[in-house]
């Protein structure tokens, strides 16, 4: 059973909300008591998200917004305190994959889109975050990186450049807001099972298998655990935990 969290009263941004992780994490935080802010690059996805978090009693709104333009970025954490007047808590989610690639073979082309996404769309969300909570003097901040930022797999250069890269950024920033009263931190997820994985599947469930033999649980992982990672990161049990990236991988990472 999760511990339960008493957000009242505060504003939760998230990136990739429209489904997976982020979904799941935006609903969290909303029975929590948080206010949500929704983001997506999936303008129907995530006014459909928001709306059903609304009708449940939530109070939530879904914006649209490409993580790779600093200016969306901008004006998304803009609109969040123009709505609710302030931000507690952000878990910056956006993401995308890359087929596996012979590290000869990829294009820059590939790599540049991954790490746009990847480990820009952070560092842009991130940068709009910190200055509203710096202004505030309080916040929490997790960063989402992957299995893929603590070890090396063949084939999967790019994103795990992106994703190591995640790490390296909130180690940083950790370090320089802690005094400010801001927290940064990371969570790793594992082989989760969300619309991502399930593409994955379709076309490199070979490869899925083969990592999923590593993972010492002997299943994916569920949206809702990696939610309850960022969630417990947020509060305040976890309020001496600075610049942690932590695994919520089912022990893939503990070999």
């Amino acid at each position: 059973m999760n511990p339960t969290y008493n957000f009242q009263n505060q504003v939760a941004l998230v990136t990739g909300a429209a489904s997976g992780m982020g979904l799941a994490t935006a609903w969290a935080f909303a029975e929590a008591g948080a206010a949500v802010v929704l983001a997506d690059i999936d303008m129907d996805a995530v006014e459909t998200a928001a709306a059903e978090l609304a009708s449940a009693g939530h109070s939530a709104i879904g914006l649209t917004c490409d993580v790779t333009d600093e200016g969306q970025t901008a004006a998304m954490v803009e609109h969040a305190v123009a709505t609710f007047g302030r931000l507690d808590m952000a878990f910056n989610n956006a993401g995308v994959q890359a087929p596996p690639t012979d590290a000869a073979d990829e294009t820059a082309e590939n790599f540049d889109r991954v790490n746009a996404v990847n480990l820009r769309g952070v560092w842009a969300s991130m940068k709009h975050e910190l200055r509203q909570m710096r202004q505030q003097g309080s916040g929490a901040i997790v960063n989402c990186s992957s299995l893929g930022g603590l070890v090396g797999l063949p084939e999967r250069a790019a994103y795990h450049a992106s994703k190591h890269g995640v790490i390296g950024l909130t180690k940083s920033v950790a370090v320089e807001y802690a005094p400010k009263g801001v927290r940064v931190n990371a969570v790793c997820p594992g082989t989760i099972d969300t619309p991502m994985v399930a593409d994955m599947l379709k076309t490199q469930a070979g490869a899925i298998a083969e990592i999923l033999k590593e993972q010492p649980i002997g299943r994916l992982g569920r949206a809702e655990e990696v939610a309850a990672a960022v969630l417990w990161l947020c509060s305040p049990a976890a309020s001496l935990v600075v610049g942690v990236a932590l695994p919520v991988d089912g022990g893939f990472t503990a070999h």
